[in-house]
C-alpha cells in the first residue's frame, strides 16, 4: 500500500484562487533584435526587480503587423534574460490564435471585458424591488498593518488593499500592495503599489531612499528618484503614465 493511501489523503490536489504579482509588457511593434536589446537595457536598470518575474504581453496598443508577431521569439528572448512569459492580454482573434499556438494563457484586455447583456424589448414590465430592500455598499478591503521593520530579503504583500508599515523598509526588502503603500519610516527597499493595475494608488514615506518604486507597473529606480525629494517625506503618484514625487508638506 502506498504512503498516500495510508496518510488519509483523498485527492491529488485542490484548485484555489491565488493573487500573483505580474508585470505587463506593452508591445507596440516587434523586431527581434530591437526587442531583446531593449529588454536587456530595462533589466540592467533594476536587475533584482525582473529576476524570474512572470510576464504578460499586452497587445492592447500593438500597431505592428500580425505576421511579425513571433511569440516563440519573444518567449525565447525573455527566457534568456530570466523572465517567464505566461500569457497574453488583449489582441485580435488572429493574434490570440498565435498566442494559443505558443501555449500562452489568454487574458481579456480592457476592451474585451464582459459587458452586461442588453435588455431585450418586451411587453412585460420589470419587477421592482420591495421598497424596504436596500443593497449594501461593498466594504473596502481592510489595510494590512505591519509594526516591525521589513528586513533585507523579506517580502510583505497586501493583495487586496492598502499596506501600512509603521517601521523602516530596509534595502533588499520588497513591499507590494493592491492599493496604497504607507511607510512611517525610511523606505530603502522596493515598493510596488497598485500591483493589479490601480493607477490611482500612491506611495507615501517619511524618507525616500528606495531602490525602486512602482505604481501600476510604471517604475523609477534609485538613480531617477534621487532627482527630487530624496531622503525627505514624499508621496509618489502616477500622472500621465509618469511617476511624480511631491513633498508631503506640499501635497
Amino acid at each position: 500500500m502506498s504512503d498516500t493511501a495510508t496518510s488519509g489523503v483523498q485527492q491529488v490536489f485542490q484548485l484555489k484562487s491565488a493573487s500573483v504579482s505580474m508585470t505587463a509588457l506593452e508591445l507596440y511593434y516587434f523586431d527581434s533584435d530591437e526587442f531583446e536589446e531593449t529588454l536587456r537595457n530595462k533589466i540592467n536598470q533594476a536587475p533584482g526587480f525582473f529576476q524570474d518575474t512572470p510576464l504578460i504581453i499586452s497587445l492592447e496598443k500593438y500597431e505592428g503587423l500580425d505576421s511579425e508577431l513571433d511569440f516563440f521569439n519573444i518567449i525565447g528572448a525573455c527566457r534568456r534574460n530570466k523572465i517567464h512569459v505566461v500569457g497574453v492580454r488583449g489582441g485580435n482573434d488572429d493574434q490570440r490564435r498565435l498566442a494559443r499556438g505558443a501555449a500562452l494563457a489568454l487574458m481579456p484586455g480592457n476592451n474585451q471585458r464582459d459587458k452586461p447583456h442588453e435588455a431585450q424589448a418586451t411587453d412585460e414590465k420589470p419587477e421592482l424591488p420591495a421598497a424596504h430592500t436596500h443593497q449594501a455598499a461593498p466594504e473596502p478591503p481592510p489595510a494590512k498593518i505591519i509594526s516591525q521593520p521589513v528586513r533585507s530579503g523579506q517580502q510583505v504583500h497586501a493583495p487586496e488593499g492598502d499596506l501600512i508599515i509603521l517601521a523602516p523598509v530596509q534595502a533588499g526588502a520588497e513591499v507590494l500592495a493592491a492599493g496604497n503603500i504607507h511607510v512611517y519610516g525610511p523606505l530603502r527597499g522596493r515598493a510596488l503599489a497598485g500591483i493589479h493595475g490601480a493607477e490611482s494608488a500612491r506611495v507615501f514615506c517619511q524618507s525616500l531612499e528606495a531602490e525602486l518604486v512602482s505604481i501600476a507597473g510604471h517604475y523609477k529606480i534609485s538613480e531617477d528618484l534621487q532627482d527630487n525629494g530624496w531622503k525627505s517625506a514624499v508621496q509618489i503618484q502616477l500622472r500621465d503614465d509618469l511617476l511624480v514625487v511631491t513633498p508631503l508638506d506640499k501635497a
